[in-house]
């Protein structure tokens, strides 16, 4: 294992950096990555990593730091700390921890959708709790990760999430996937009425096109990979997604693949 600089900024954050004379070779993962990825050795993925617990900070930020496509720009162990990395860091994602000291993760990941909506939250929690994970989807989480179980794989996790899929620990998932029924009821276990405005029909809004892409979505491709399959470009994709969320009503892919199942659009 390489060593590691961790040095402290003016308010105790610890902030680390990958020391030259000790980076990672290029036989590293990185190094067959797809071009078209986000996540290059020369342009990496931008980190920040909040938990109050030391040990499991160094043991995901050695992950992160040992692969050339993601850089961890900071650490912070509460929220205040946390806020002050969003608001003074460019970031393309968060990891959190919800149980932190001075309050919850679910306040980071609202905080940062409102000051940096294009940057991702994956929550890092020490339990499988379907109603935390459904609560940090609808806030915009597009990952939920039990930290036992995906030692190894942070990298992976965010390379995932900033590539327009989502990631989500596989055990936790089957059970919110059983969590629908055929009756159209919504995670929660409840009715969920219609959004769409007197008069229409989601599935009139919806073109055919964009009912591919979602399905799509709702596999798990990312963008990237999306467009490959239907021939067109990323930003053709992109353009899509944005139609979607905006006649579903929704912010993120999560919400629009939930949203999507209910009203029937993905059948």
């Amino acid at each position: 294992m390489s060593s590691l600089s961790f040095p402290l900024d003016g308010d105790g954050l610890t902030v680390p950096r990958r020391s030259v004379d000790t980076a990672p070779t290029s036989e590293s993962a990185s190094s067959t990555w797809p071009h078209f990825m986000t996540g290059q050795a020369e342009q990496p993925v931008k980190v920040i990593l909040v938990d109050d617990d030391p040990h499991v900070r160094r043991v995901i930020s050695n992950e992160l730091l040992a692969d050339l496509r993601i850089n961890l720009v900071g650490q912070a162990a509460s929220v205040r700390e946390g806020k002050r990395l969003i608001s003074t860091q460019e970031l393309d994602v968060m990891l959190v921890d919800l149980n932190l000291g001075d309050g919850t993760g679910f306040q980071l990941i609202e905080y940062l959708k409102h000051v940096r909506p294009a940057a991702e939250a994956v929550v890092v929690s020490a339990m499988e709790d379907e109603e935390k994970a459904i609560s940090a989807f609808e806030l915009g989480a597009t990952g939920y990760l039990v930290k036992n179980s995906w030692f190894g794989n942070f990298p992976q996790a965010v390379l995932q999430v900033v590539n327009g899929g989502a990631s989500i620990t596989p055990n936790l998932a089957r059970r919110l996937i059983h969590r629908f029924d055929a009756s159209g009821r919504s995670l929660r276990g409840t009715k969920s009425a219609a959004r769409w405005p007197a008069g229409s029909s989601c599935c009139d809004q919806m073109s055919e096109r964009e009912r591919e892409v979602l399905r799509l979505v709702a596999l798990g491709y990312t963008t990237c990979e999306i467009g490959k399959r239907l021939a067109i470009s990323d930003q053709t994709v992109k353009s899509h997604i944005r139609n979607i969320y905006r006649k579903l009503h929704v912010r993120t892919r999560a919400q629009a693949v939930s949203q999507a199942s209910l009203q029937g659009l993905l059948y």
